[in-house]
């Protein structure tokens, strides 16, 4: 009869051990995970400021300002433009 008390006391014990490292480990996941998510909240603000730059940078205004200005370019006159007809 001891020896059965002894042995359920393991059990238990060992139980108690492996639910106290579960919780342990469920822990350090979900504060991993809180982390990540934040990361992922920033990265989405990043994108978006990115994506604003670009389409700043890209405008055309300011694409033909720059080709004015630095290229020294200018449109060409009605007479220097030609249109083309697709084959028929």
């Amino acid at each position: 009869m001891a020896r059965l008390n002894l042995i359920l006391l393991l059990i238990v014990v060992a139980c108690s051990l492996a639910i106290v490292n579960a919780n342990h480990r469920a822990r350090k996941l979900f504060t991993s995970f809180e982390k990540e998510q934040q990361r992922m909240r920033a990265l989405d603000v990043e994108w978006g400021q990115l994506q604003l730059e670009q389409s700043t940078w890209a405008a055309h205004a300011r694409i033909e300002k720059i080709a004015k200005e630095r290229l020294n370019m200018k449109a060409p006159l009605p007479a220097q433009v030609m249109s083309l007809e697709p084959a028929p």
